[in-house]
């Protein structure tokens, strides 16, 4: 990176500062979210750990290196975590100025496509929380302190359609209450990874019961939290903790819910929520614009996979035919 601005600004003839230095160094490694580098080190590292192992050159990668190590992983990895590994190799080849990796190579090329043709390309993903089953888990919590905040919890992340880590890094001062109901700031998330913001809006529900804006009041009420993190862990003694809940927590919540209601756990998890909003407003006939308004997803093709799936009943052709 620092050579990169040298050499545009002029190499020998402007001398950068070493804490300018150090800032564009900070700056470039801001370019990519935290998650997405720390799983790219893991792959890269077991690509060349297992590289290490069968005596081949890592970098740079011959294709057939490449085609061997992903039939080594395909038997124990999806096809969407091979994907993964596949660019994280390319981005290493690049920042260590190598052409990045072409799938088009052979033998890479045949490999890479009977893998997927093997294996599939459709995504397993978590079941979605339907409104029916959402109803059904609040009505199993109880009126204690910990079963406020994961009503609120729950409701607010399903109204909301918030992604676990946007759900658990809520501020008090990112929520404000309307007479239509509340307005939430998401400050950061994972398509905004540069902070712009967005504004998200919780409208009241019909019935108290299940309304996520009278859940967000009635937590706030019951912790007394007035600053700083929204959701909070709660130890078993009922007492609040100061700490922000962690979003695996999130997941914790969502499993310990659908068993309650007779639903598997291991096929629910934090994203259930997200998904199940997404999935009961396509079921509800919400166009396709108001759920990428609330889901905040970037990709059509994304938001139709849920479409498609809350629509398999809705004017379904087997449902006319009077059997």
């Amino acid at each position: 990176m620092t050579k990169e601005i040298i050499t545009v600004m002029g190499q020998g003839q402007i001398t950068l500062q070493q804490g300018l230095v150090r800032q564009a160094r900070d700056y470039a490694a801001c370019a990519r979210a935290a998650n997405t580098k720390r799983a790219y080190q893991n792959d890269w590292h077991d690509f060349t750990s297992w590289c290490a192992e069968q005596g081949l050159q890592p970098l740079p990668a011959a294709p057939q290196t490449i085609a061997l190590y992903l039939t080594a992983r395909a038997e124990t990895h999806r096809v969407s975590s091979l994907q993964r590994r596949l660019s994280a190799i390319s981005q290493a080849h690049q920042a260590a100025g190598f052409p990045p990796i072409s799938t088009r190579q052979e033998p890479l090329h045949s490999v890479w496509m009977g893998i997927k043709r093997d294996k599939g390309t459709a995504q397993r993903g978590k079941a979605p929380v339907v409104t029916e089953e959402l109803r059904a888990m609040v009505a199993t919590l109880p009126d204690s302190l910990l079963g406020i905040r994961d009503r609120a919890l729950l409701l607010l992340g399903f109204a909301g359609a918030f992604r676990r880590s946007e759900l658990v890094s809520l501020d008090v001062a990112d929520v404000n209450m309307t007479r239509d109901g509340v307005i939430v700031t998401l400050r950061r998330s994972k398509t905004d990874q540069e902070g712009q913001g967005h504004k998200i809006g919780i409208p009241y529900g019909s019935n108290p019961a299940t309304c996520p804006v009278r859940a967000l009041q009635a937590w706030l009420e019951a912790s007394g939290i007035t600053e700083g993190p929204l959701f909070r862990s709660v130890d078993r003694h009922g007492n609040l903790q100061p700490g922000r809940l962690s979003d695996k927590a999130v997941a914790l919540v969502v499993k310990r819910r659908a068993e309650a209601v007779g639903l598997d756990p291991a096929k629910y998890a934090g994203h259930s929520l997200r998904a199940g909003l997404a999935t009961a407003a396509a079921a509800a006939g919400a166009s396709e614009r108001a759920i990428m308004n609330q889901t905040r997803h970037r990709s059509v093709m994304m938001v139709r996979r849920y479409i498609r799936d809350g629509s398999l009943f809705r004017e379904n052709a087997a449902a006319m035919v009077g059997l």
